[in-house]
């Protein structure tokens, strides 16, 4: 059978075919298996990435063809929240009655007018095209009515028709405005504290692309070498960390297809560095990652360890992530042992380790830079399924490590819920315990607090939200 749209039986004009757009066809689907399958952009985009090139040939489907296709995808979803809010003024129906890939393809159109250059006529017809392929000649009228009404404004005139005044309602004028969840407007101000400039600078860098950042593993790569790769400029923070200010493909670079290399965000590495940097009393031969997957803190751990001779235990519950850890700490140039183990029961003895990372699942609000549909995803009960994960991880942690070691608590997520909250909870039950001060142990980063816990936050420091904690066993 043809995969074209049946004619329409009634018409006054020769019927066209619709004209098939690889770009925007992809852009759709990307999104259905975010919508569909609960899956993550960032996993979903490349293998369609390479299918569209393999199908359509490099001339007809190129670096621009792609680079639009993500930013119809990423763009799309960080604004959801508020082309969600201005496409139910443009529909005759509940949002909740639309089907969900007609409100996709409206998103797309939404995107495209309210959040690009494309001209108007160029987004409106392309859209239509694009409803004409994926959903039929019928629902394409009703796509092209709304996004005419949609493209009457612009998206300031828009904010100011859909968006409550900020003295009425603060925290649902800035989630409007900024495409977030009010309960994670909410969350983050909570966390943040200061007045409206902190929390606006903080959602505004929550809705920009990060930049891609690179680790050049200590004994194995220099950031040097990282450096004559085009548009490579050096990290903010991180001695080990390489910006490519341009984007490009990492797996194209040698030192990262050999594994001496890798991407991590810059706020990842500095928890490990705080962690390897921290001061010991005794021996420092026993490291553990107590949630090593996928592997990238853990094989910055494991190549820190090697240059003073300690060998790295990386434990990760899920077999199929503890295959994740053991690709990524291949070729470390000292001893490691990757096990699959519930961090939650751990398969060693108390107070085998000098230092102890537990790098605990959470919310994820901290990258939400990286994983925009995260915030349309979270709920506020979420909260409450990670939180006796989330102490039991550490508690195991503080029994694993020996007297005058320590435990670092990392989480990428600034929720209190999960920072704060857990490490006071959690020491309530540990009294021969202490806070260790982690700020001077990231000399030339900013804006950590009064300690001695640290945040770190997009806008002010160009990382992911990372939380850390740095506790010594005393007794």
């Amino acid at each position: 059978m043809s995969d074209q749209p049946r004619r329409p039986r009634t018409s006054g004009k020769p019927y066209r075919r619709p004209k098939k757009d690889p770009v925007r066809i992809l852009a759709f689907e990307a999104l259905r298996a975010v919508d569909e399958r609960d899956a993550y952009a960032n996993l979903v985009l490349p293998p369609l990435l390479r299918k569209a090139r393999e199908k359509e040939g490099p001339e007809a489907f190129d670096a621009r063809d792609a680079a639009l296709a993500t930013e119809l995808v990423y763009g799309t979803l960080r604004w959801q929240g508020t082309y969600d809010a201005v496409i139910e003024r443009c529909v005759d129906r509940p949002l909740g009655e639309v089907d969900p890939p007609v409100l996709d393809v409206l998103s797309l159109g939404a995107h495209q007018l309210l959040g690009t250059r494309i001209p108007t006529h160029a987004a409106v017809s392309a859209t239509v095209e694009l409803a004409r392929v994926v959903l039929g000649d019928g629902r394409a009228k009703f796509v092209n009515a709304v996004l005419r009404k949609v493209a009457q404004d612009d998206l300031d005139g828009w904010l100011e028709r859909v968006a409550p005044a900020y003295d009425d309602d603060p925290e649902d004028h800035l989630a409007v405005v900024h495409s977030h969840p009010r309960w994670v407007v909410s969350a983050l101000w909570d966390s943040l504290g200061g007045g409206r400039a902190g929390i606006e600078e903080l959602l505004r860098a929550d809705n920009e692309r990060p930049e891609v950042t690179l680790v050049a593993r200590p004994g194995r790569a220099t950031s040097e070498e990282l450096l004559g790769e085009d548009a490579a400029v050096p990290g903010r923070w991180s001695p080990y960390a390489v910006r490519l200010t341009e984007g490009g493909e990492p797996g194209a670079i040698a030192a990262v297809r050999d594994g001496r290399a890798g991407v991590q965000d810059e706020g990842s590495q500095l928890v490990a560095i705080a962690l390897a940097n921290a001061p010991l009393e005794g021996p420092d031969r026993r490291w553990l990652d107590g949630c090593a997957g996928p592997g990238g803190k853990a094989a910055l751990l494991g190549a820190l360890a090697a240059q003073r001779g300690a060998a790295l235990v990386a434990s990760e519950k899920q077999t199929h992530r503890a295959g994740l850890v053991a690709r990524a700490l291949e070729g470390n140039p000292g001893p490691y042992q990757v096990i699959a183990a519930d961090g939650t029961r751990p398969a060693w003895r108390p107070g085998s380790f000098d230092r102890v990372l537990v790098d605990v699942p959470c919310t994820g609000l901290g990258a939400l830079r990286r994983r925009p549909e995260a915030r349309w995803r979270r709920r506020p009960e979420d909260l409450e399924g990670f939180a006796p994960l989330q102490r039991g991880l550490l508690r195991t942690a503080l029994e694993s490590v020996r007297v005058g070691g320590v435990v670092g608590y990392a989480t990428c997520s600034p929720h209190l819920a999960e920072t704060r909250a857990v490490v006071a909870d959690v020491l309530k039950q540990f009294p021969d315990t202490e806070l260790v001060d982690a700020r001077p142990l990231l000399p030339g980063v900013p804006d950590l607090g009064e300690g001695p816990d640290v945040q770190l936050w997009p806008h002010l420091h160009g990382t992911d939200a990372m939380y850390l904690a740095l506790i010594r066993r005393t007794g």
